[in-house]
This record gives C-alpha cells, structure tokens and sequence, in this order.
C-alpha cells in the first residue's frame, strides 16, 4: 500500500530549494529619497520672541526677568495703554512669560499654510502649561518676517507643589502648539538648474554614489545620471515642470542597494552610552583594568580623632579577549571583562590605541 510520505517530502523539498536561497540572501535596498534629497530644496529654520499670558502663577518673576516686563510694556504701548517707566517696572504679573518661538519653515510652503511651533520659557517660568501664545512674528536668517505664531500650548507634563514638597512630570517648561503659525511670505526654491537637477546623498561614499548612478540609468535610460564626486549625482531633467515633477517622483523611488558602512563605535562619556554597527571586529588582546578609589573618614576632631585617609585599588588581572569576526563574537568578548560601561570606555579607547578594535572611534 502506498503513502502519500514520500510525494509530502519531495514537495517540501522542492520548495525549500526555492525559498533557501531567497532567505539567505537578503536585499538591503533603500529608495533613493531615503538616501539622498534634491540640492536647494531644504527647510528653513525660525525663530521668534514673545509672551506666553493666562498663567496659573506659575509665569516668570518679573524683579528676575526685566525683560518681560520690557517686552508687556512695549507690547501694551502698541496696543494704546501707555505706562511710565516707573510703572513698567513695578509690573508683577505672575500669569506670563518670555518665551523663544521656534519653527521649521518647509520646502515650497505658501502664504496661508499652517506650520507647527515649538514654545520654550526665556525666564524662570515655573510651567506653561494651560498658557497661550499672543501673536509673535517669526523671522528667519536674513531677518524677514516669515510666519506669525499664535494659539494655546499643549504642555506634555503637569506638575504639583505644597509648602516644600513638589512633584513634576515631565517637562513644563516648553511645549507645541501644532498649526500655530501661519505662513506670510515664501522662499523661492529652484528645483534644479537649466536641464539638472542634482541629488546629494546624506554622506560621502562613492560606492553608493556610483550605485545611485546605475540605478537610475537603468530606470531611466542611460546616460540620465552622472556623478559629480562621491555625494552629487547629476540628473538630465524634463524643462516642463509638470514632467519633472513626475519624472523626480519616479526617481525617488527606485531601489538601490548602498555599499556597507565604515566600522564605527559611537561613545559618549557623559550619560555611559556605547554604540556600535555590525562592521566592527575585534582582534585578539589581553586586557587589565582595574579601579581606584580614595575614601576620606573625616573623624571627630573633638574627641582628638584625625581623619582616616585610604586608598584601594582593585586588582585587574589580565584577561584574554578573543578575536571576533561579527558584532555578536564583539560583544561576547565585552561583556566577558565584566566592565562597567564608564570603564569600557577606557577600555575601547586603548583596543583603539593598540589597533585591536578595528573600527572607527567617534566620541560625541
């Protein structure tokens, strides 16, 4: 009697035969927007100054922050209500604030777009929270007046105090106001000069640059692209607007397939973080570290005892760390030492120094 075993086996091989290679070989391909932007077509930073009202007492001490009460009284001179200057300065108006108003201003937005607007206290405001932005202009580099910025605060935090006692969660400080800003003037951007347009990509590296060039040749035709140095790429462009429009559109969305990275460790002393990518190998070494500290008794004088000084240092033997070929070996042979993170930066900087880590070192 036959079963049906044998056909069940020779299918399932005969898709894993299919299926096995596809899987063991993955495409690592991004679209060409993710890895390069259009030159000239970029967003424009804003900035502007301006007052927060409707506080709950928790706005700025005006005897701390002379220039918001500068800043009402200018305010209320242009709206009619005239103050002496020993007036102005007698203002105490807990309920506002000085605050900076920053905004990014993006690529082809018109007059009458709404764009988002990011409030941060100036003084010592104690919250912003349930407080409203009065109408502030906002200029850019070259000093025009861009967009104008109004509405109420959205604060993501909220916070509590009694006598000494106070809680805070999150941030009170500053907060968004989306759709706050309304655009007033343009920024002209040429998309492209003459018959180009020009890609950069996000950083120098030749072998994506001249991958970025065979991609669009092949969607596109050849002899479309051409690049530059190892971030440009030139791009024969349709002169009707409307075509290039599409023409870019379908350009942005082809695949390329970009050249592995440099080794690269990313350290940074202050918070203990170390990060590393999947090119980082480590040669054999041996390492020693080992800590030392200084503890201080100051005594008790009075009762004629001096203080106790000591000094401790904890032995470090040599350990042999082992060579690693992928970032899983790296890691392993890391964690071996049993080092803190404050000390394996001490430690990746001398594998450094003696050539054992290769990669590249960066510390921000």
């Amino acid at each position: 009697m036959k079963t049906n075993s044998g056909k069940w086996f020779r299918q399932a091989a005969i898709v894993a035969a299919c299926v096995l290679p596809l899987c063991a070989q993955p495409v690592w391909a991004e679209r060409i927007k993710d890895l390069a932007s259009i030159q000239g077509v970029r967003n424009n930073q804003l900035i502007g100054y301006g007052i927060v009202a409707g506080l709950d007492n928790t706005g700025d001490q005006t005897t701390q922050t002379p220039f918001t009460t500068q800043a009402i009284g200018n305010m209320l001179s242009q709206m009619g209500v005239n103050l002496t200057a020993e007036q102005a300065t007698k203002l105490q108006l807990k309920n506002v604030a000085a605050v900076m108003i920053t905004s990014t201003l993006p690529a082809f937005a018109r007059p009458g777009q709404q764009i988002d607007v990011t409030v941060s206290s100036l003084g010592n405001a104690k919250s912003l929270r349930g407080g409203t932005l009065l109408l502030t202009p906002l200029k850019g580099a070259d000093g025009q007046v861009y967009a104008m910025a109004q509405g109420n605060i959205l604060v993501g935090g909220v916070g509590a105090s009694s006598g000494a006692s106070k809680v805070t969660v999150n941030h009170l400080s500053a907060g968004r106001i989306a759709g706050g800003a309304t655009v007033e003037r343009a920024v002209p951007t040429a998309l492209g000069q003459g018959g180009f347009v020009y890609f950069e990509l996000a950083s120098t590296d030749f072998g994506t640059t001249q991958n970025v060039v065979d991609a669009i040749n092949r969607g596109m035709g050849p002899g479309t692209a051409s690049a530059i140095d190892g971030r440009r790429v030139a791009v024969r462009a349709p002169e009707n607007m409307d075509a290039r429009v599409a023409f870019l559109g379908r350009i942005e969305n082809l695949d390329v397939k970009p050249v592995a990275g440099i080794a690269k460790v990313i350290v940074n002393p202050r918070t203990g973080s170390v990060v590393m990518n999947q090119k980082v190998t480590l040669e054999a070494c041996a390492v020693a570290h080992g800590s030392l500290s200084v503890v201080v008794d100051g005594g008790q004088p009075q009762l004629g005892q001096g203080a106790d000084i000591q000094v401790k240092q904890e032995s470090g033997s040599l350990m042999n760390v082992k060579a690693g070929a992928n970032l899983s070996d790296v890691v392993k042979a890391l964690n071996a030492l049993g080092a803190n993170p404050l000390d394996l930066l001490a430690i990746l900087q001398a594998m450094k120094a003696s050539g054992a880590l290769r990669a590249e070192l960066e510390i921000i």
